[in-house]
């Protein structure tokens, strides 16, 4: 099979928003507690942050991590997390059936979040709590000092203000399993009240309005033009969450599912003009794609799983085991964002430790690296620049969610700093090899290729801590350089990063 790819200076999307690589924490399971957090493991720093969870962040490179939820933020009170550890109240935490002990809380996040070389995105409670709350935490949070908040985060030790720029106004307001969910009418004026209020502290914040928690939701997408006419002039994002399942086991049906993805994006952009040009505003409002993965190996059997038990402390819980089929899909929902990068500005992805994550650990024992960590790694790392607008000639398949979906997933980027184009490619066809004609014009000519492979001929082959490099990526030959371009073979069933120095 024979893919064409063209590449051309001129034609771009636009510059890539660093945040794209964004990530998430939640006091879910063991994200928190023995994921970043383990008093006591060997690796542990003074402050019981784990440094081989640190390391194997950092070497992700995510600049953003959103803290802290998620559905547990719609119950949260962000002062049960600040004060002596000796002092904070146990709390029962509703969306998940647990108990929180609040030992970490906004300084222990924020110290990790410093170790980790990432910036804090902070979501506000809008479920059970509102305006009043969400003021209180910005001031603790950024004020230097001299109000009662801010000197009660000095009397805490933290002198310094984080000034984070970055806050979400609730989670999953559309959400009937939400606490505190509420109408689209009824969360965006409450979300229009908040932003106006954190505006009139700092009007340089950047504040995610809540849109669809998914484009199956039967308010979408209405619930996006209500809520937007209610808040454009005061929000600069607008919050979409994706999760992708297989639970048919039918492959070439889930690698489609970006496709859905992509029209959700065109379709919730579509309302941001339409509302735009309502309020004759100059303004452009960007999402923020800030919760995705792939989400089923675990979720059903836990569901029923969490009626069951008693409120425990960080039980396992959404501890999905990522297999080879999985690094397939990540890496077309990043190929997705990369391709959107006009729009889509932020994305988190869901979540970053044990939970649906990247990264798992043993407590008191060893950490390592799910399948899907090399995607993001590698988008995250070499997918900053000017996305580009590739024309593509390739064969394609219909499947359920849509028609006349490519074999090939293919995203550009342009790193002019560097002198690089990456391509990020995925072969869709489970049998087929596919040698991809790779044309690049206006660039120069390329000096010389790098293909990068993870390919393994079980689809649910994974990584397990008994066996964590079963998956991992190879560097491989084979690429040709020609006047034109590159010409590169990828196997069936395949994730490739193809680096060119110009």
């Amino acid at each position: 099979m024979k893919a064409q790819v063209t590449a051309h200076a001129r034609y771009t999307i636009g510059d890539i928003d660093k945040r794209l690589y964004g990530s998430f924490l939640e006091h879910l399971g063991r994200a928190v507690y023995t994921g970043i957090y383990e008093p006591g493991h060997p690796t542990a720093d003074e402050n019981g942050m784990r440094q081989d969870v640190l390391d194997l962040v950092r070497n992700l490179n995510t600049p953003i991590c959103r803290y802290p939820g998620g559905n547990f933020v719609s119950a949260y009170n962000w002062e049960d997390g600040i004060g002596p550890k000796s002092d904070r109240p146990t709390r029962l935490d509703l969306a998940w059936r647990t108990a929180e002990s609040n030992q970490v809380g906004i300084h222990e996040f924020a110290d990790w979040a410093k170790a980790a070389e990432t910036e804090m995105m902070l979501a506000v409670n809008l479920g059970s709590r509102g305006l009043d709350a969400a003021r209180n935490f910005v001031e603790y949070v950024n004020h230097p000092g001299g109000s009662y908040w801010s000197d009660l985060r000095r009397k805490n030790g933290q002198a310094d203000p984080w000034n984070v720029t970055l806050w979400c106004l609730g989670n999953e307001m559309d959400g009937p399993w939400q606490v505190g969910h509420k109408t689209a009418a009824e969360y965006g004026h409450l979300a229009n009240e908040t932003a106006k209020a954190l505006r009139a502290f700092d009007d340089k914040l950047e504040l995610v309005v809540c849109g669809s928690s998914h484009s199956d939701m039967p308010t979408y997408p209405q619930w996006e033009a209500t809520v937007l006419e209610e808040t454009y002039d005061q929000v600069d994002y607008i919050s979409l969450h994706m999760y992708f399942e297989n639970y048919e086991k039918k492959t070439s049906e889930f690698l489609a599912l970006p496709e859905k993805l992509d029209r959700y994006i065109g379709t919730v952009s579509g309302v941001i003009d339409y509302v735009k040009a309502k309020k004759r505003s100059k303004k452009t409002v960007r999402i923020s794609f800030d919760e995705w993965n792939v989400w089923y190996h675990e979720r059903r059997s836990d569901a029923k799983r969490m009626k069951q038990w008693d409120w425990p402390h960080a039980p396992v819980l959404l501890e999905d085991v990522y297999n080879f089929e999985d690094v397939l899909q990540v890496g077309c929902i990043l190929n997705t964002f990369i391709r959107r990068a006009d729009v889509v500005r932020i994305a988190c992805i869901a979540q970053l430790v044990n939970v649906i994550a990247p990264i798992m650990t043993a407590p008191g024992g060893a950490a390592w690296r799910q399948t899907i960590y090399y995607p993001f790694q590698f988008a995250s790392n070499h997918g900053r620049g000017t996305a580009l607008r590739l024309d593509v000639d390739c064969p394609r398949y219909d499947a359920d969610v849509a028609a006349d979906v490519s074999y090939l997933d293919i995203a550009g980027v342009h790193d002019a700093d560097s002198g690089t184009l990456t391509f990020f490619a995925i072969n869709r066809h489970g049998e087929e090899a596919m040698t991809i004609d790779l044309s690049i014009e206006g660039f120069g000519k390329a000096r010389n290729v790098e293909h990068t492979l993870i390919k393994n001929d079980d689809l649910e082959a994974s990584n397990t801590k008994e066996a964590p490099d079963t998956v991992t990526p190879i560097k491989i030959d084979g690429a040709k350089i020609s006047d034109k371009g590159v010409e590169v073979t990828i196997p069936p069933y395949s994730y490739s990063m193809i680096r060119i120095k110009l």
